[in-house]
């Protein structure tokens, strides 16, 4: 049994899917339960997931979300989806009743409002905060920075594994861009023999280098979790071939419970284990610097 999140600010959600866990339900509904509590929170949205998240270049909030279990085949995701505060939970429904596996903007819209998902008005997506920020870029073209995607693993009771992403995206990003966060094997991956990695950061460069599925290998061919993330991290610096690099955390956990994680900048993580009594809030240190 074992629950990890990505960034600090995942502890609430480590904490809840310890108790899930311990009260015997499956890996995908902690998952699941966990994320949806965060994303439907304006309070969490300057983190860059769900409701309160920040907008893109039209001051519109589009989220992208995925959920992937264990077992082949298991995969769901939207992206661009706007008007839902909890993308995670259509993700979900995409895994469980679309022949489909992604689908995106006015697509995934529709099928959520086939689901029973009200569609809510962008105002209602917005806090003040990231209105107000919004109204910045458009007035001073004042940027912000931040990668912190929401990840999630769960391993329950009975050894099923699942992982969950959530993200509102870069801040004033295109309309309609799409990072790594909801494509399996860049910014989440499983198998239900092995485990399970969730990569976090600039999406745009994640994406190029299918870095959770990556992970996921190294495990399979025998490399604990924490040296699958560092072997990873150091493959993209070697395939980058200079000293340029970018934002990437990268964390994984296999089927035994044990966890690792590497990255190219100050990571904080949580996570809880059967072995523990309480969330643990981890420092990851950088593997290498970005530019």
């Amino acid at each position: 049994m074992a629950a990890i999140g990505t960034w600090a600010f995942s502890q609430s959600a480590v904490e809840k899917m310890k108790s899930l866990i311990t009260a015997g339900k499956h890996a995908t509904d902690i998952v699941e339960e966990a994320m949806a509590e965060v994303e439907d929170d304006r309070e969490t949205g300057h983190y860059i997931v769900g409701r309160g998240g920040f907008p893109n270049n039209e001051g519109v909030v589009e989220c992208d979300a995925a959920i992937m279990e264990g077992y082949p085949g298991r995969f769901g995701a939207v992206a661009a989806l706007q008007g839902v505060g909890t993308p995670v939970r259509v993700a979900r429904r995409v895994m469980d009743r679309s022949p489909h596996s992604l689908l995106v903007g006015q697509g995934a819209m529709a099928f959520a409002q086939g689901q029973g998902f009200p569609l809510e008005p962008n105002d209602r997506m917005l806090s003040t905060d990231t209105a107000s920020a919004y109204q910045e870029f458009l007035e001073k073209n004042k940027s912000v920075r931040g990668h912190d995607t929401l990840g999630l693993i769960a391993l329950d009771l009975q050894g099923n594994i699942t992982v969950g992403v959530s993200t509102s995206g870069a801040p004033f990003k295109a309309v309609g861009r799409v990072g790594d966060s909801p494509l399996p094997g860049c910014g989440l991956y499983a198998d239900h023999m092995v485990g399970a990695a969730v990569a976090t950061g600039d999406g745009d460069k994640i994406m190029c280098y299918c870095p959770s599925f990556h992970a996921v290998q190294l495990m399979k061919q025998g490399s604990s979790p924490a040296e699958a993330c560092q072997t990873v991290l150091l493959d993209i610096k070697r395939r980058m071939a200079s000293d340029v690099t970018f934002e990437i955390g990268l964390l994984a956990m296999n089927i035994k419970g044990d966890v690792g994680a590497a990255s190219s900048m100050e990571f904080p993580y949580a996570f809880w284990s059967q072995r523990k009594d309480t969330v643990e809030t981890c420092i990851q240190h950088p593997s290498f610097q970005p530019l």
